[in-house]
């Protein structure tokens, strides 16, 4: 099975680009889309689909702002949308399903806002989200958690660590949520099977960043530690363009 996410800074902004073309390539069983920024009913039925694939909206109530979107060849056992939590809910950061083994959380992590002002909003929506998981593990379940984490975790994960020790997305107080999830009982699944190589997923669109590989790891799979042995492999898909991001890629052994 491959899960493929991808931050794509606004549906529309994709379809304009035609930036969907990689998807038969690629040939991923599950795609977890983030920022949609778009209600699907703004969009004709036909641009609503991915040829071959059945589509789960959570759209933000906001119009143009945060959303997310599964894609899936097959259905999963059970969908389920936010995490229960009005403030973040509203939002549509959180999609949920199910496939036998395991549990695949969708999310689009809040950003640290402008001057740091959402930073406690992201803080919380972390530490909200890890009781669930708890929960979750406790009662025996396997969870794979992907999407835009809007965190670097360790100075390896962005090109210049020590001019952004006060920015949000490298605030000490952030990377330290990552390492909690990792404490309770989660893998960063690509760092666990490449532990030195340098990978970016985002570049800003300013100063030609992403020419210059100047980036970002944002986007990650964090997974159960019993789901480890079942994984094949992990790709960043840093060649495929249209959004400020790039698609990176989970492939579980059948």
């Amino acid at each position: 099975m491959k899960i493929t996410t991808w931050n794509i800074n606004g549906y529309r902004a994709i379809l304009r680009k035609e930036a969907l073309d990689w998807v038969s390539e690629v040939d991923p069983d599950v795609i977890c889309l983030q920022e949609i920024k778009v209600k699907p009913e703004q969009i004709s039925e036909h641009e609503q689909n991915i040829e071959g694939y059945t589509a789960i909206w959570n759209s933000a109530e906001r119009l143009g702002y945060s959303g997310t979107a599964v894609f899936v060849k097959n259905p999963p056992l059970e969908k389920e949308k936010g995490v229960g939590i009005e403030k973040f809910d509203v939002e549509g950061r959180v999609i949920r399903v199910r496939y036998p083994g395991f549990l695949i959380y969708n999310i689009y992590f809040p950003n640290g806002g402008q001057d740091n002002r959402r930073v406690p909003y992201k803080l919380e929506f972390y530490e909200s989200l890890l009781d669930i998981c708890d929960e979750l593990h406790a009662n025996g379940e396997n969870i794979i958690l992907t999407g835009d984490f809007n965190t670097a975790h360790h100075e390896i994960d962005l090109a210049h660590p020590k001019s952004n020790e006060k920015n949000t997305g490298f605030l000490p107080e952030e990377r330290a949520w990552i390492d909690k999830y990792l404490e309770h009982g989660f893998v960063d699944i690509f760092r666990e099977r490449y532990p030195e190589r340098v990978a970016y997923t985002w570049w800003t669109y300013r100063t030609k960043a992403r020419a210059k590989n100047i980036g970002w790891r944002l986007d990650y799979f964090l997974i159960s530690e019993k789901l480890v042995s079942k994984v094949e492999d992990v790709i960043v898909h840093s060649d495929i363009m249209g959004s400020d991001h790039c698609p990176v890629s989970l492939i579980l052994k059948d």
